[in-house]
């Protein structure tokens, strides 16, 4: 009895012991509001309490630029922009599979499913790419396309542009 009360002890406490922090594996875009469970205005202490302290650093890049992907190497994940002390512009990184927005429009949708799902305004054309873009009272939310398809998402302040 006393050994099957340890077990269950050691497994509770194993199951309450909280998830470690990381990028999640169908990040969620929420227009005007956050990506990937990230919001524009936090702390780099904050990004890191959500996405964990594992994360590249882009060296020539405009802003302090984090890059969090799936594991060394891997291209997909998501990108994060600082101003100052807080975060000024989020992106996804290639096109990271099961990531959608919060209506379930999914990466690889057409060009049409995302101008009727997201009423974005405006296009902008940039190097290799579209960005079909929304603007809110809180932010611009960029639909990446990519020969006519969703490739990503990005959420930056209104006076950015959204190439990168």
């Amino acid at each position: 009895m006393r050994r099957s009360l340890v077990t269950t002890i050691l497994i509770a406490l194993t199951l309450a012991a909280p998830a470690a922090a990381s990028l999640p594996r169908a990040g969620v875009l929420v227009p005007g509001q956050s990506l990937g469970g990230i919001r524009l205005g936090e702390s780099p202490r904050a990004v890191r309490g959500a996405l964990g302290t594992v994360y590249g650093v882009c060296h020539g890049c405009p802003q302090r630029t984090w890059y969090f992907t799936y594991a060394p190497g891997n291209k997909h994940g998501l990108a994060i922009e600082f101003t100052g002390r807080k975060v000024s512009g989020l992106y996804t990184l290639w096109r990271p599979a099961g990531w959608h927005t919060s209506n379930k429009l999914r990466l690889g949708s057409s060009a049409l499913a995302v101008h009727r799902r997201t009423g974005a305004s405006r296009t902008v054309v940039c190097r290799d790419y579209e960005a079909l873009v929304g603007d809110s009272a809180r932010a611009s939310t960029a639909y990446y396309l990519v020969n006519g398809r969703l490739w990503g998402f990005g959420l930056f302040r209104h006076d950015a542009s959204p190439c990168r």
